[in-house]
């Protein structure tokens, strides 16, 4: 699932920024090929933190996720030149990004996937009954 597009980073940070960032040659022109792959990069990010706790893909995408995939991909954009306030604002989206994974925040309209019904491969162990418990420990 797509959280936001090249025209969401045009309308955040400005496409004179966006062609410096993706335009290898003169920084002048959009290079669709590197906005996109940035914008995949962020997309895997925030999936690998909301799998551990909503049902991937999302029925729809809620408001938050655009503007954290756009601080995400303009992150991965700077590559090397990174400013403060980038990587701020990249840490920013990673910090909720864990509080979305944790269950402190919620994220509006996803589902969290079902419990695991019996039967379901699962963990599981298996240990020989103790030898020494409380009850033999305490006859000595």
């Amino acid at each position: 699932m797509t959280y936001a597009t090249q025209t969401d980073l045009v309308e955040r940070f400005g496409e004179a920024e966006l062609a410096q960032l993706s335009d290898r040659e003169s920084g002048v022109v959009l290079d669709t090929a590197v906005i996109t792959r940035a914008l995949a990069d962020a997309d895997a990010e925030i999936d690998a933190y909301l799998a551990t706790r909503y049902a991937l893909p999302l029925a729809s995408v809620p408001a938050v996720l655009p503007r954290l995939a756009a601080d995400i991909a303009r992150y991965w954009l700077f590559d090397d030149r990174v400013t403060d306030a980038v990587r701020n604002r990249y840490l920013d989206a990673v910090s909720l990004l864990k509080r979305l994974a944790s269950g402190e925040v919620r994220l509006d309209g996803a589902t969290t996937p079902p419990p695991a019904a019996n039967g379901s491969v699962g963990v599981a162990s298996r240990a020989p009954a103790r030898v020494f418990d409380a009850d033999a420990l305490s006859s000595y």
